[in-house]
């Protein structure tokens, strides 16, 4: 039998390399998204809403259609690749999970167009929207990770058993070294 101290050495190493391959996958997606976010900022607001005025509502609409694309693209992407593993988030209506993820994802998105309005001053309007969603990508990885792909249900949904070994703790997380 392995000391405690050891054990919990193991399952934190568990956990970083489950937590940076995950965050990995996240980050490609995101940069799937953020391509998307970028092409569609510019289209609208070069092309789409070029004739509106003032400026600040052709940007805002841009950045509007610009993170709802993003966000579909994402959601898609995040739940057949980056959470693939976790197969409970599927007995959920898609429609009801879109949900979910949309609801963990709008302080970020609240936050990204905050940022990039507030770095547009400063920067070129691209460029301070690839800033803002590096700053808030962080925060939406761990807020879908606890709630939307089902970490948090799946802590709740365990009974109270003796101490298992990280080979099943990583089992009843649903993930995969």
């Amino acid at each position: 039998m392995k000391p405690a101290i050891e054990i919990r050495l193991s399952i934190a190493s568990l956990l970083r390399r489950i937590w940076a391959w995950r965050f990995l996958k996240f980050g490609i997606v995101g940069a799937s998204g953020t391509v998307i976010n970028l092409g569609l900022l510019y289209y609208s607001r070069e092309y789409l809403f070029a004739t509106m005025q003032p400026p600040e509502l052709r940007l805002n609409l841009s950045l509007a259609l610009a993170i709802f694309f993003a966000t579909l693209n994402n959601f898609f992407w995040n739940r057949k690749w980056t959470w693939a593993d976790r197969k409970q988030h599927y007995s959920r209506p898609i429609a009801v999970q879109f949900g979910q993820y949309t609801l963990s994802c709008w302080l970020s998105i609240a936050l990204q167009a905050v940022f990039t309005n507030l770095l547009a001053v400063h920067f070129y309007y691209l460029v301070a929207n690839l800033i803002a969603i590096a700053m808030t990508s962080v925060l939406n990885f761990v807020l879908n990770d606890l709630w939307t792909f089902g970490r948090l249900k799946l802590l709740r949904a365990q009974p109270a058993r003796p101490a298992a070994t990280s080979e099943q703790q990583a089992k009843a997380l649903g993930d995969k070294p």
